[in-house]
């Protein structure tokens, strides 16, 4: 982007800081607030700026103790506080984590919003904050499987159902079953956990509530009746006690011999608060004690360690594992040699 570009771009933010009267602001406030948005103005500059600025637009200036101060005269109808470099990046990584969380009638009318955020920071080469979304990135810890693809107008008749407590009708293909059944859901909400995103629902003249994924949803319509109220539903609570996905369910003590690259992994990354690692005798290994959520996430990570890990408690994990291993174990005596 050439410099007459950015120079622009930075009046044009400038002129969004201005107030207008009877508030006012100082040439170092001014140059505070460029800086802070990423631009790299020292105050003479921002004076000239003023002085230019004042030939084409209402801006008036006064000096208050010894101090210049600038603001816009009374009822300017000039509005450039739409975009600015914090509020273009932020949408601009902001996008992808909210496809899946906000109502498509939202989206839909974001969009804009985001296109320009987007184009905005492209033309900003001498923007220091204009280049900080193509430099970070935030990366899950191991694998993490791919999104369960959701249509677009399944997304979208969801969303507007739960927005507008609307009722559901919707084709499910029910988890193993393989047939589609046609049920009428009453939304609660949205909660999307890992690569899925489930619909809390009640079905047709049931009470119950029960959790519909997304991506199995073949088809769905907004019906105009009025969905049933879920009077006391709370997601947050709902979460805690029908996903088991809050630390504060019932909670083991892990005792584990470690690989040393698991002990470094732990020491950085804590399996929790009450953890203790200590180097076993003659050997490069450690011994892990740890004060655990009983739940299936850990179990699983504390499994996917494999030769990484030998498990001692609780009990009731290892003879889990034991059973695994045994199973692995047949298949691999019967399968070896295909």
């Amino acid at each position: 982007m050439s410099v007459s570009k950015d120079t622009l771009l930075r009046q044009l933010t400038l002129l969004a800081l201005i107030p207008e009267l009877p508030r006012y602001t100082s040439t170092a406030v001014l140059q505070e607030k460029l800086q802070e948005r990423g631009f790299s103005v020292n105050l003479r500059s921002v004076q000239r700026d003023l002085v230019r600025l004042s030939l084409v637009f209402p801006l008036v200036s006064s000096d208050v103790a010894g101090r210049k101060h600038w603001s816009f005269t009374e009822g300017a109808s000039l509005d450039l506080r739409d975009m600015e470099p914090p509020t273009a990046l932020a949408l601009s990584l902001a996008e992808d984590h909210l496809k899946n969380l906000l109502p498509q009638s939202v989206l839909d009318l974001m969009a804009p919003q985001f296109r320009k955020a987007k184009a905005y920071l492209d033309g900003m080469a001498e923007n220091q904050l204009s280049s900080w979304s193509r430099k970070v990135r935030a990366i899950p810890n191991g694998k993490t499987l791919l999104p369960a693809q959701i249509s677009a107008e399944v997304w979208a008749a969801a969303s507007d159902a739960l927005l507008e407590h609307k009722q559901l009708q919707v084709q499910y293909l029910a988890r193993g079953k393989g047939r589609v059944n046609q049920f009428v859901l009453h939304p609660a909400g949205i909660v999307s956990r890992h690569a899925v995103s489930y619909l809390i629902a009640s079905v047709n003249e049931y009470e119950d509530l029960r959790q519909f994924a997304l991506h199995r949803i073949q088809s769905a319509e907004v019906l105009p009746e009025a969905a049933k109220p879920h009077k006391r539903f709370n997601v947050d609570s709902y979460i805690r006690e029908e996903l088991n996905t809050d630390s504060t369910i019932e909670q083991v003590q892990l005792v584990a011999d470690i690989a040393p690259n698991i002990a470094w992994l732990l020491r950085e990354t804590p399996l929790s608060e009450q953890q203790s690692i200590a180097p076993l005798p003659d050997s490069d290994w450690f011994r892990l004690e740890a004060s655990v959520p009983n739940d299936s996430e850990t179990q699983w990570w504390v499994f996917s360690l494999g030769e990484n890990l030998h498990l001692h408690e609780p009990l009731s994990w290892r003879e889990v594992l034991e059973q695994r291993y045994r199973k692995a174990l047949k298949f691999y005596a019967q399968h070896g040699q295909e």
